[in-house]
This record gives C-alpha cells, structure tokens and sequence, in this order.
C-alpha cells in the first residue's frame, strides 16, 4: 500500500492468538496463587489446630468443687469426683507446695488415700482441711513430742496401772457412765460426725470431746465452760483400757510440759482411740 510520501507500508502481521489463551494464562497464575495460600489436607498448620493438650479425658468426667482451707489460706479446686484421696493429695501439692507425705488432709476424720471422693461422698462446695508444715517445722514442733511421749512411756512402765491409782480409781468407782456411747473392743473407727458425750473428767463431772477440725482446735466441754485447745500444743496423749472394762478406755491430754498438765478423760469408747491420737497428733512421714 502506497503513501503519501510514496513509501511503501509495511504492514506487520502477528500469529493470532487461541481464543481463551490470555484468560487460561491468568487462570492458571491465580490458581498457583490460590494452592500456595491455601493449606491442603493433612497439612501441618491444620493438624496444629485439632492437637489434644490431654485434658479432654478429665473434661468430660464428673467433678465436683471443693474449698481448701490450709493454713488460713482458702483454693478454689474443681477435680473429679472418682479420683482417690491420694490424687487429691496431689492437686493440694499443686496448690499450696505442701508435699503429699506432709499433709494431714481431714473431711470428717482423716480423709482415706484408697477411697475416691465419691465413696466417702464428698460433696459440691465441701470444705476439705488441711493440716501441715514444711519440714524444717514440722522437726521443730514434733521432735520434743516424741521426747516426751518416750518419757511418759518409760515412767509408765515403772508405775503401776493408771486404772488401779487413788486419783483415778475415785473416779472409775463411780461406775461406767448411763449415757455413755456404746464400745466395740477391738476395732478402730474414725471419729464420728458428732462430739465424744458421756464421758467424766478426773473431778467425776461430765465431759465431752469436739475436734474442730477446721479449726485445729479440740473442744473440752463440760457443763461450766468450754475449753478451746490448739491440737499443735497438746504435746501427748497417753492411753490405758480400764480393768474390767476393756472396751473402755482413760485417756490423758498434756496440755503443758509436764505431767501436771494431763487432762483426764474415763470411758473412752475403744474404737477411737487410734483416731483420737491421729487427730491430735498427727502421723508424719519423712522423706
């Protein structure tokens, strides 16, 4: 074709091109695109998401909430209600740092390490009390205790039954109490839900026994007053079957250094005078 000039246009031909060509083109860029910003099944950053922290077994059993009470201070704990007492020895640990052997773990009585919470029928919001100390605490309280329970032992031995003795035998002659709880020689219980009644002091009054255990604190009550002692300073508890009486016991609380101090109680009901020592007492494990 000619131009004005006279020239000769050239005219450029091209390939045309596929119909569709440009468009499949961007469609397969944008798919690349689209597979690398998408995760494909079995990928790691959707496996990551469905990972189990393994509480999934404890979140579907059932629980049961309980307040803690150890040395004034007070934990919220919810655990499931058929683990033993030793787990829930573990879960305190946890809370407090107070080590398993080291607690004397109390809901009324001395909670039971093989039996769950369920068989003791421990309830929503009960209160579970805890008594403990570090070790350093626990040598410092306790070694005079043992020193003096081997003293008493000793001078004991030496004496004569405490039964047959002027200061007790007063007492014991007036008779086994009327309203005294029954006795089942041996065998050893926990101690009942309900104060130990019945019993006579050594000026042959009536006495009766409360533990208090969310307060550490023994109860002597009689009909005068109430006496609210600290189990940590009671220092022993000596005990001796009544002649005749087996199933009934005397029982001595030292609230001072010195036999002076003994507080007597007569006919103990015999199965719980295990109990009665352990409460008091306590039994620590080292370790």
């Amino acid at each position: 074709m000619a131009t004005q000039d006279g020239g000769e246009e050239v005219i450029m031909e091209t390939e045309a091109k596929p119909k569709g060509a440009e468009s499949l083109g961007e469609d397969a860029v944008k798919g690349d695109t689209e597979s690398t910003s998408h995760p494909v099944a079995g990928d790691a950053t959707t496996q990551d998401s469905s990972i189990s922290n393994g509480d999934d077994a404890d979140d579907e059993r059932e629980k049961v909430d309980l307040k803690i009470i150890w040395n004034k201070n007070k934990y919220d704990l919810k655990i499931p209600i058929d683990n033993t007492g030793a787990q829930l020895k573990e879960k305190i640990h946890s809370l407090t740092g107070l080590p398993p052997a080291m607690q004397k773990v109390m809901y009324k009585g001395l909670l039971p390490e093989d039996k769950t919470l369920r068989e003791i029928k421990v309830t929503n919001g009960a209160k579970i009390m805890v008594v403990g100390s570090t070790m350093n605490d626990v040598l410092a309280v306790n070694t005079p205790k043992e020193v003096i329970q081997q003293e008493v032992k000793a001078e004991e031995d030496k004496k004569e039954p405490l039964c047959r003795q002027k200061q007790h035998r007063k007492v014991l002659d007036k008779g086994k109490p009327e309203d005294i709880m029954p006795s089942i020689k041996g065998t050893k219980e926990r101690l009942p839900t309900v104060p130990l009644a019945g019993m006579y002091n050594k000026s042959g009054g009536k006495v009766r026994l409360t533990f208090k255990l969310e307060q550490d604190q023994l109860w002597i009550g009689t009909k005068e007053r109430t006496e609210k002692v600290p189990m940590g300073s009671i220092k022993n508890v000596a005990s001796e079957p009544i002649e005749g009486h087996e199933d009934y016991y005397m029982i001595a609380f030292q609230l001072g250094p010195t036999e002076a101090s003994q507080y007597w109680v007569y006919w103990v009901p015999a199965q719980f005078v295990d109990a009665i020592k352990d409460t008091v007492l306590g039994k620590w494990q080292y370790f």
